[in-house]
């Protein structure tokens, strides 16, 4: 079973317990409290450098970095649960295009509206709004060629599921109900397309925590 050391509620942790949901593969959560700083304690340093969650142990393969994580479990069991990530080299250099997009044109300008609407909140500190406008106006106008590419296709890559759709729900899911749900429902096809992927089954048992 594989072992995923994380927080419950952590957007990095709920990727990968996401992705095992998808790919039917069991796992234990090792909960690690963030808010006592364990992940920046000696002994998890020495297996996640940066002091960051998550990290797996799979039978003994040390691996952090989300993402990273998510295509090992992919490509480890291909023919099990959702396939994610195409074989056919033309699909799948448009899974790598999509999930270029993602991390840029996607997560660059979410993250810090969630880190300054959501999580400053929580410690009881201000956000900073005139970041927060930035941010957001960047993210429209990249949502805006969101519903152009949708408007044409079903999913990111084409008409299938990848993991560079499921790569948008934790950040994406911070945004839209904290008070932005307006941003992808004005938007019918990316609306379309956000209600498909946060409404799926692995999502929902995961979403609240891993």
């Amino acid at each position: 079973m594989v072992k995923l050391y994380g927080s419950p509620t952590s957007t990095c942790t709920r990727l990968v317990a996401l992705i095992c949901k998808e790919k039917n593969i069991p796992y234990e959560l090792i909960q690690v409290n963030l808010a006592k700083g364990e992940q920046k304690a000696a002994s998890f340093t020495a297996i996640q450098p940066f002091g960051q969650v998550p990290y797996i142990d799979d039978d003994g393969f040390i691996l952090y970095e989300s993402r990273a994580i998510a295509r090992y479990l992919i490509k480890k069991y291909p023919n099990q649960g959702t396939p994610l990530i195409p074989s056919d080299p033309k699909a799948q250099a448009l899974f790598e295009q999509a999930a270029s997009i993602e991390v840029f044109n996607f997560t660059n300008s979410v993250q810090p509206i969630v880190f300054e609407k959501v999580f400053k909140p929580r410690f009881g500190l201000q956000p900073n709004e005139e970041r927060v406008g930035e941010a957001l106006k960047t993210l429209q106008e990249k949502l805006d060629v969101y519903e152009v590419i949708l408007s044409k296709q079903k999913y990111l890559a084409g008409d299938f599921l990848t993991l560079a759709d499921l790569t948008h729900l934790p950040y994406g899911t911070a945004f839209y109900t904290n008070g932005f749900a307006e941003v992808f429902d004005s938007r019918p096809n990316l609306a379309r397309w956000w209600k498909d992927i946060s409404n799926r089954p692995a999502w929902l048992a995961v979403k609240d925590g891993a």
